[in-house]
């Protein structure tokens, strides 16, 4: 066992020493709003072993961009579609990956409404301070442009916060144990310049 297997492997077993201790806080206490994020820890737990066992595959979702990409491009330029390489070793297709995505966004809309999340809000409180309530479009612009901007960075990174950070880590693969550090490191960068700010 290497060095690198040997920290993820100390690093995974952390969690089982505290609970053995009673160190962990009960996930049915929890007093938030939304739903308790050990009982959401351990549901994606269980949901990657099962993806793993059943499909042979890790949960990941920047694949899924490029799928939905291949389906327009087959209904919109078909033979230019099939011409690229990619495309040829991955055809496009609804799949499991594909509907993965759907049911996420399906999910995290159950979790705000059973969690009385739902604001009904189309622009963030904090958005609005700085750009007004009437800055749809540009909320939109920019939501649209980091979208393309972070499934860009997952496709040249070999996977997203998912495939990485859940699947890979899981793993005890290097490459996504130094990805997950680096989404930390520019999550807390990007949170101090927008909460400091």
């Amino acid at each position: 066992m290497s060095a690198i297997q040997m920290l993820g492997a100390l690093f995974l077993l952390a969690p089982i020493s505290a609970f053995a201790q009673g160190d962990v806080p009960d996930a049915r206490a929890y007093s938030g709003p939304a739903w308790s994020p050990y009982v959401v820890g351990a549901g994606i737990g269980i949901l990657l072993c099962l993806t793993l066992a059943i499909s042979k595959k890790p949960v990941g979702a920047s694949s899924s961009y490029a799928t939905a990409a291949g389906l327009i491009g087959k209904a919109v330029a078909p033979r230019h579609t099939a011409r690229l390489k990619y495309y040829a070793d991955n055809p496009p297709r609804i799949d499991w990956e594909l509907l993965f995505i759907g049911a996420t966004v399906i999910g995290a809309m159950i979790a705000a409404w059973h969690g009385g999340e739902l604001t009904q809000r189309w622009v963030p409180p904090m958005w609005a301070e700085r750009f007004g309530e009437d800055s749809l479009w540009l909320r939109g612009l920019v939501a649209t442009l980091g979208g393309v901007l972070m499934a860009l960075g997952a496709r040249l990174a070999g996977g997203c916060t998912s495939g990485h950070g859940i699947s890979g880590a899981a793993q005890l693969n290097v490459g996504s144990w130094v990805a997950l550090v680096c989404f930390f490191i520019g999550g807390a960068m990007v949170a101090n310049l927008l909460f400091r700010t």
